[in-house]
């Protein structure tokens, strides 16, 4: 009997590679004239779905034969010992002390471009940081978190543009402005969970950006708003040439302009930005809020009968995640010098939420290295652009199958009794 649901596995298996892989990979539409037609791909690229098939098919005969006579080992494999070391918090907070001491010296030596990727992978850093207050904390499923992020960039630009300030004034202004709109979004959802939950706050977020293309004489509509002003460090501009009543940095200490030193600034602003939400969320575990929001995720009925007001904890995770997002969306709009809606769909929310799960809900340390994997990846093989989605996927079905807990787990506190 045994045999036969493995024989049957395999076969069906083999089937859903054939089936996927075959549309994607197998066909391709060709333009001609004004009509589209459906071509077959090469005969290697069909040999090869196949191949594939039959892999998976023997794969997984070998694999459930096996697992049916592997005797049980009550020894850790190295890779479960490694990961329970990581997950360890005294480990942690001395790994991200040398990341924090390798981030602030690499720049200086590493490339223009490295050092870009670095900022943009920093920015999600942070706003996976953020999101994990709300889902990875408090359980809350928010795929409208692009809407705070949003908020945020256009607060630093609308203030920039019509009004005139600075980035540091404006940087406070906008966390403020995005914790509001979480704050308002939390009392509608008050009372919904899972599903439900997840359908709001992804309306929440397309209503943001559909108001921000409508919204033509205030935001500029499709086009956006440009022109946005960079950071300064304490009144001097990085800048080839100052704004009036400015100077530029390589004026002030006398030397040649160079372009890397203001992106050497931003990376080191976002390398900030991130530690200071890394404190923030440190100091937030180790406070009875921060207890009372993992108990809210684990079982709301037991939370509300201990006396813990769950009212009071989702509308904190909403705001206190919606703040990190303003602040990321801030910061964005100062790098880009532009922001549009289109900068702000829903598969960068998708993007934010893979990075909160494939790095393990609710720990700050798989965040990191989740952020790092999800932007570089893309960076690195430029060259299968095509088949950015298609991988993006692969890897999260995956990391389900083979890591479910994520790269690096969140270790809670617990008691062990010996026997």
């Amino acid at each position: 009997m045994n045999s036969s649901n493995s024989l049957k596995t395999a076969f069906f298996s083999a089937l859903l590679v054939l089936a996927v892989a075959y549309p994607v990979l197998g066909l391709k539409l060709t333009t001609v004239g004004v009509k589209l037609h459906v071509e077959g791909a090469s005969p290697v690229v069909l040999w090869t779905v196949v191949g594939c098939a039959v892999a998976m098919f023997f794969w997984q005969l070998l694999r459930r034969s096996r697992r049916s006579s592997r005797p049980v080992r009550s020894e850790l494999s190295a890779w479960s010992k490694l990961g329970q070391r990581l997950s360890d918090p005294g480990v942690q907070r001395w790994f991200v002390l040398a990341l924090v001491f390798v981030g602030l010296a690499w720049p200086f030596f590493a490339t223009r471009s490295a050092v870009d990727i670095a900022t943009l992978i920093l920015i999600y850093a942070m706003l996976g940081l953020g999101l994990n207050i709300v889902v990875g904390l408090a359980g809350l499923l928010d795929l409208g978190y692009v809407g705070f992020y949003a908020v945020g960039a256009y607060s630093y630009a609308l203030l920039s543009h019509y009004y005139g300030f600075g980035f540091w004034v404006c940087l406070p202004i906008a966390g403020g402005l995005a914790a509001l709109f979480g704050f308002l979004l939390g009392f509608p959802v008050l009372r919904l969970r899972g599903d439900y939950l997840a359908i709001v706050t992804l309306g929440f977020g397309e209503i943001i950006r559909i108001l921000l293309r409508n919204l033509t004489g205030l935001t500029g509509g499709p086009n956006g708003i440009g022109g946005i002003e960079k950071p300064s460090l304490f009144g001097l501009s990085f800048e080839r040439r100052a704004a009036e009543g400015m100077q530029t940095f390589h004026e002030f200490f006398n030397t040649t302009y160079n372009s890397v030193n203001k992106v050497v600034f931003l990376y080191l602003i976002a390398l900030l930005l991130v530690l200071l939400t890394l404190f923030v969320i440190g100091r937030l575990l180790r406070m009875p809020l921060g207890r009372a929001r993992e108990a809210l995720r684990e079982d709301e009925i037991a939370c509300i009968a201990m006396g813990i007001n769950p009212t009071m904890i989702k509308l904190s995770a909403f705001t206190l995640g919606a703040c990190f997002a303003g602040f990321a969306g801030s910061f964005f709009a100062a790098r880009q010098g532009l922001v549009t809606p289109e900068s702000f769909t829903f598969i960068e929310s998708a993007i934010i939420l893979a990075i909160v799960v494939l790095g393990g809900m609710g720990s700050q340390l798989g965040i990191i290295l989740a952020a790092t994997v999800m932007i570089l990846l893309p960076e690195l093989a430029r060259d299968f652009n095509e088949y950015r989605m298609l991988m993006f996927g692969a890897l999260m079905v995956f990391m389900m199958y083979w890591r479910p807990q994520g790269l690096v787990p969140m270790q809670r506190p617990h008691l062990e009794l010996n026997p």
